[in-house]
């Protein structure tokens, strides 16, 4: 299993949020840092995961594929982000 899914599991975060979350992530990745820090995490494994993610990035692509998204959307919804004024 992902590390990412793992630890939100470990955390009770429900298949619904972490599903949600990835979704959100998807379509909006600014969205989905402040759905992150909704979920309730201990500091210290949030900043574990952020940690983990920073190192390894494929950890979000794995983990958009094991719940069966379309990464495609994260890519795009980056390069939205990259091309917004000011950025």
């Amino acid at each position: 299993m992902n590390p990412i899914l793992a630890l939100l599991r470990e955390n009770n975060v429900s298949d619904e949020q972490i599903h949600a979350l990835f979704e959100t992530l998807t379509q909006n990745p600014l969205a989905a840092m402040a759905t992150i820090g909704q979920l309730g995490l201990p500091q210290d494994k949030l900043q574990a995961l952020m940690a983990q993610v920073m190192q390894n990035p494929a950890l979000i692509k794995d983990a958009v594929d094991e719940l069966g998204l379309d990464f495609s959307k994260v890519e795009a919804a980056k390069e939205q982000l990259k091309n917004q004024p000011g950025q």
